[in-house]
């Protein structure tokens, strides 16, 4: 069987063109294919999807790691998405043909390939010992809270640079290296409503706040383009429906006077949440078959053709 792991790597800028597309060219090398890639101003962050055999997505997240060392500074870094790293965030997603243990696997390696480069790195999801570290324990305070050293409840389970025991690199801060499920990133951008508001629906609906099962979320105001958004993850988006989430924010912000402008996907978007688009049920300027993960995953094992014969 033909295998495909997906990595999602996200990067602490989102306003310097040249930079976001050299890492769009770092991850795109024979073996992978960049499904999406996506740059912010107002986080400042790129986010790029890239699916291939485990071996050349893993080298090719390596080399893009090391370009966003060299480019990108998080003591000028300003943006409203939280962040510790230049590469902030590395998940590894199982598509076809693996189990979670081989893509914790991938991300073991990955992690210290990464490090090799004097950054440390931080497991989590079903990468970290034991399995379940959530990513939001690891990025708590942002790249401020460890710019002198990691606290002490985060030194287990870092892969520091030897040079560096326990320090975060100067510039390019700490990599986050996870496996997980694939997530639906998205954002619900609201109309006549303030950044109280947002915060007041995000902590209504995230799971935390005893809302919706594997739902992250946070109230963000936009200052560059002055808007306010609910900005979510979604864990294990393949068995789990955006639809009651998306009501629930609608219900919400009327019952604030205010209403839901538009949604926006971060990455690939789940069938579920194209069907709901397609349907008229939200509007999703830009979402499309091209834009479904499994749609883009089957066309991408019919180009590769039948696996070799043992």
């Amino acid at each position: 069987m033909i295998r495909v792991l997906q990595a999602v790597p996200n990067f602490s800028e989102g306003r310097d063109g040249r930079v976001a597309e050299a890492l769009v060219d770092a991850l795109s090398a024979p073996g992978t294919e960049v499904l999406d890639h996506s740059m912010d101003p107002d986080h400042n962050r790129s986010v790029v999807t890239v699916i291939g055999d485990p071996q050349p997505v893993e080298a090719a997240c390596a080399r893009a790691a090391e370009l966003a060392r060299d480019a990108i500074d998080l003591r000028r870094h300003q943006g409203a998405h939280p962040r510790v790293g230049a590469l902030d965030v590395l998940p590894f997603v199982p598509l076809r043909g693996l189990e979670m243990t081989d893509v914790a696997a991938s991300a073991r390696r990955a992690g210290r390939a990464v490090s090799r480069l004097g950054i440390p790195v931080a497991f989590y999801g079903e990468a970290s010992e034991p399995p379940g570290r959530p990513l939001a324990e690891l990025r708590r305070g942002g790249f401020e809270a460890i710019r002198n050293g990691f606290p002490t409840d985060r030194v287990p389970d870092l892969v520091p640079d030897a040079s560096a025991p326990g320090l975060p690199h100067p510039s390019a801060g700490l990599s986050c290296v996870g496996a997980r499920q694939p997530l639906l990133a998205w954002n619900v951008y609201l109309r006549g409503l303030g950044v109280s508001a947002a915060r007041r629906i995000a902590s209504r609906i995230r799971e935390t706040g005893g809302g919706f099962t594997g739902l992250r979320a946070l109230g963000l105001a936009l200052p560059r383009s002055g808007r306010v958004q609910v900005s979510m993850n979604l864990e294990d988006s393949e068995r789990r429906s955006a639809g009651p989430i998306y009501d629930e924010i609608e219900r919400l912000a009327r019952e604030k006077g205010g209403d839901v402008d538009e949604v926006e996907v971060v990455g690939m978007a789940s069938a579920d949440l194209a069907h709901l688009a397609e349907s008229g049920r939200l509007r999703a300027p830009g979402l499309d078959a091209d834009r479904v993960l499994e749609t883009r995953v089957k066309n991408h094992v019919a180009t590769r053709g039948p696996a070799p014969a043992p």
